[in-house]
């Protein structure tokens, strides 16, 4: 009996690498709006009346940066399952045909 890599387990390690990696780039964009703002805190009054439409924007991406973060734990989570179900399944189909 010839066994190979299980493609349901490897598309759960797939997932739940493109799910790290989702959570790692919207904690990434969130960091880097945070060191933004505390820079633009130095800036003159004039720059600041200026640079308050961008702080708009920015709070819509914070928003949807935590977004992103959740749905990479969910993708996570999902991946994570399928890994799961199918080491399982493998260990079921090796102890009925032993």
């Amino acid at each position: 009996m010839d066994i190979s890599g299980s493609t349901a387990f490897y598309a759960g390690l797939s997932t739940i690498q493109t799910g790290q990696n989702r959570v790692d780039q919207a904690s990434g964009q969130i960091a880097n709006n945070s060191v933004e703002r505390s820079v633009t805190s130095q800036s003159s009054d004039a720059q600041v009346n200026r640079l308050r439409s961008v702080d708009r924007s920015q709070q819509s991406d914070l928003a949807s940066n935590m977004v992103e973060m959740a749905q990479g734990k969910f993708q996570v989570e999902a991946g994570v399952k399928v890994a799961k179900a199918s080491d399982e399944m493998l260990g079921t189909l090796i102890d009925t045909f032993a």
